[in-house]
């Protein structure tokens, strides 16, 4: 990816910043318009491409992006520092919500007979992650951020697990409470109708948006405290 795509967009009195998760068609991209305290969410979009959300004009100043990012080069067991940190913090309820980001030999070669399998969520994703593995480069982490939705559940629920998987209805319930409490005007996300896109989806956006704004903010919290770097250059980080 050329550096070219840092370039500055036109000077505007407020800045976007974004939250991008995978879905059907692509990535699922909440936006909002950020200006001092003004935070005002718009329609939510699918981008077909990673490259197309990153090429965006006016460009987003925060990408707050639910894939890995920073890779080990061989499989280790409970994954990535920040990983296994997440984990820690849900705790034994909520801690499977984190799933371990495969490493670079998946990521470059594809599942081999010397692999450790992946679990069925990172397999179904295996083709996003490999989407970002290819177009991150290290000038992007300026911009571009790790994240997890149940991460930015946790901080929304001052610090504290959810108690039901978004699997469930009550889990689903549960965390539209917290994010409409939290975030107003953020319906505007959570009530949009795109072909492919679920409820779940919708709220996992508006969540990570919630940590876009704190990014910008220079509020959010790095897991870990002093980040790992991969062979690439890339921080292995999850932040919430």
């Amino acid at each position: 990816m050329p550096e070219g795509r840092t370039r500055s967009g036109p000077n505007l009195a407020y800045s976007v910043v974004v939250g991008v998760t995978s879905c059907r068609r692509g990535w699922l991209a909440a936006s909002a318009k950020l200006s001092g305290s003004t935070f005002a969410p718009e329609e939510p979009r699918v981008y077909e491409t990673l490259v197309e959300m990153l090429d965006e004009r006016p460009p987003f100043s925060v990408v707050a992006l639910d894939a890995p990012i920073g890779y080990l080069d061989q499989a280790r067991a409970g994954g990535r520092t920040c990983d296994r940190q997440a984990r820690a913090l849900l705790g034994a309820r909520r801690g499977s919500a984190i799933h371990s980001a495969p490493c670079r030999t998946i990521l470059e070669s594809g599942i081999a007979k010397n692999v450790a399998p992946l679990d069925a969520v990172s397999r179904q994703l295996l083709p996003r992650f490999r989407e970002v593995h290819d177009q991150m480069a290290p000038y992007l982490q300026r911009r571009v951020y790790e994240v997890r939705p149940e991460m930015s559940f946790y901080q929304l629920n001052g610090d504290a697990p959810l108690r039901w998987s978004k699997r469930l209805e009550r889990g689903k319930e549960e965390r539209r409470k917290l994010i409409e409490t939290r975030m107003p005007g953020i319906e505007r996300v959570l009530e949009a109708e795109i072909p492919g896109v679920g409820v779940g989806r919708l709220l996992d956006a508006a969540s990570i948006l919630w940590t876009a704004r704190r990014i910008a903010a220079k509020a959010a919290t790095r897991l870990p405290d002093d980040p790992e770097w991969d062979s690439e250059g890339l921080r292995m980080e999850i932040i919430c």
